[in-house]
């Protein structure tokens, strides 16, 4: 790839397509979340190494913001290259998953729905860090902490399936 090569949008643009639909992932996700913390959330049984409630919201900021600059790196390949469109696809589609789960296993009180989500986001995840380290090394390195957060994430959806199945 000639890394030299710029896109022609604006960084602006590039900047919003890449900060809004991140944000709205976030606040769709917090809505169904907030909205069924208490009583059902708080009512389930929780394995031992679930964190404290608290640690959710700053993880899940820098997890935000780090998806946001690494699809606005990828967002600055040239738009002919059909690498980019592969990889923006599989971006754009875990974050739909992402912003799904808190409607599946919190909307619906449903760990088992949720665990239906977070598998195949998990597996989307790791082929978007893949796409991404063609394009940009940096993106996809900013991509890995939420593939260990949605791991983690996996393995608590699954054991609080279990608890409270």
């Amino acid at each position: 790839m000639d890394r030299t090569e710029k896109s022609a949008e604006p960084a602006w643009l590039r900047a919003a397509r890449a900060s809004i639909p991140v944000i709205a992932a976030s606040l769709l996700g917090q809505w169904a979340t907030w909205l069924n913390l208490a009583p059902w959330y708080a009512g389930l049984l929780k394995p031992s190494f679930n964190p404290p409630d608290w640690i959710f919201a700053p993880v899940w900021t820098s997890l935000y913001v780090l998806m946001a600059y690494s699809v606005w790196r990828i967002l600055k390949v040239p738009a002919r290259r059909i690498e980019r469109r592969i990889a923006l696809t599989l971006f754009f589609a875990q974050l739909v998953l992402n912003a799904s789960w808190p409607w599946l296993f919190f909307g619906l009180n449903s760990p088992l729905a949720g665990l239906a989500n977070i598998v195949p986001q998990f597996v989307v995840i790791i082929a978007t860090i893949d796409r991404f380290r063609r394009l940009d090394l940096v993106a996809a390195r900013c991509l890995m902490p939420l593939a260990a957060w949605v791991a983690f994430a996996s393995l608590l959806n699954f054991e609080i399936w279990r608890l409270n199945g």
